[in-house]
């Protein structure tokens, strides 16, 4: 079963007890106020898709002090699917991560026909949410509990975006992005396998590997296992990449490299491909990377053929893809402070 990562939540008569632009709108029932805060420890996001006006119903969160607990709100008058569809667009999540409450059945019914993938809960359940198995990751990393800050600067670099009047390009170098490549170690093997269960656009394989796999992989001579993390001038975005190499003869082939979605729009999967085709030159190794296509990671595909990577073998849906362009001369890196 997949678990949630994003639950949304209608407001009135769900979240509080009446309507906020009918002046009775209540205090946040207590089985809510559990249930966020319980799964927000968990590393859950939580976003709103409700009716009404906006500014009344954010004054009404701010008023009662969980405003900063919803990563996405979107009140209107319009669907609660087209809300849905604008929160899994804003989080880039798939909509089979989204789960959705409502008190009223005729909504549940509408975002259940738009969206079949997305789970919808009746309001009566808040209280048994928190206790259901696809509300349960498999472990809470303290990256996980930081989760819905790192989604609230993204929130503040989308509005600084908006009102930056130069080019993209010109967007990225003002925000200092600076990433961190190391090999990973204990600490790290939790958010490494998460990474791995939940990165499927950015992700050269599709492979997953288990807490002890990975433990294993650390340990190994011939292998290397480096997690990426990235701040910017907004704040931290946490552990975003990951790469597994494996030392091959005279090369050294990359068997997982991915990227968090979340960091899509950075370009900074060129960068971390950089570092890895330093490294592997450093030991005196080919770099080379293995690719197996699914239906979502083509990107990475393109990404590696950009930074120079040649396929040179075929094997059924596995291809090999050497590189022989040195580090500092793979474009679209400049943006991006590497440090080791």
């Amino acid at each position: 079963m997949t678990t949630v990562k994003c639950l949304v939540w209608d407001l009135d008569d769900t979240v509080w007890p009446g309507v906020v632009l009918e002046s009775d709108g209540g205090s946040p029932k207590p089985e809510a106020l559990h249930a966020i805060r319980t799964l927000d420890e968990r590393g859950i996001l939580h976003a709103v898709a409700s009716r009404g006006e906006a500014a009344a119903a954010t004054s009404h969160l701010r008023a009662h002090g969980i405003e900063d607990m919803f990563s996405a709100i979107e009140v209107s008058w319009g669907p609660k699917s087209e809300a849905i569809r604008r929160i899994a667009d804003f989080l880039n999540i798939g909509r089979d991560t989204i789960a959705f409450v409502d008190n009223d059945p005729a909504e549940l019914a509408e975002v259940a026909t738009a969206f079949p993938e997305v789970r919808c809960y009746s309001a009566d359940r808040i209280a048994e949410l928190s206790d259901l198995p696809e509300f349960a990751p498999a472990a809470a990393t303290s990256e996980a509990r930081q989760r819905r800050s790192l989604y609230r600067a993204e929130r503040e670099r989308v509005a600084s975006q908006a009102e930056f009047s130069g080019s993209d390009a010109d967007f990225l170098a003002s925000l200092d992005l600076v990433m961190t490549v190391r090999e990973a170690t204990e600490a790290d093997l939790v958010r490494a396998h998460e990474l791995t269960e939940r990165t499927h656009q950015l992700n050269t394989t599709g492979a997953t590997f288990d807490l002890d796999e990975l433990r294993a992989l650390c340990a190994s001579p011939r292998h290397a296992v480096l997690v990426a993390s990235l701040t910017d001038r907004f704040g931290g975005y946490g552990t975003i990449g990951l790469a597994v190499t494996e030392e091959r003869g005279s090369d050294s082939v990359l068997l997982l490299l991915l990227m968090s979605c979340r960091v899509m729009s950075r370009g900074v999967g060129t960068a971390f491909i950089a570092e890895v085709v330093r490294r592997a030159h450093a030991a005196d190794l080919r770099p080379a990377a293995e690719f197996v296509a699914t239906s979502l990671n083509r990107v990475m595909l393109v990404t590696l053929r950009f930074a120079g990577f040649e396929v040179v073998e075929t094997a059924g849906d596995r291809v090999l893809l050497a590189c022989s362009v040195p580090a500092e001369n793979i474009s679209g890196t400049g943006h991006v402070e590497v440090v080791r």
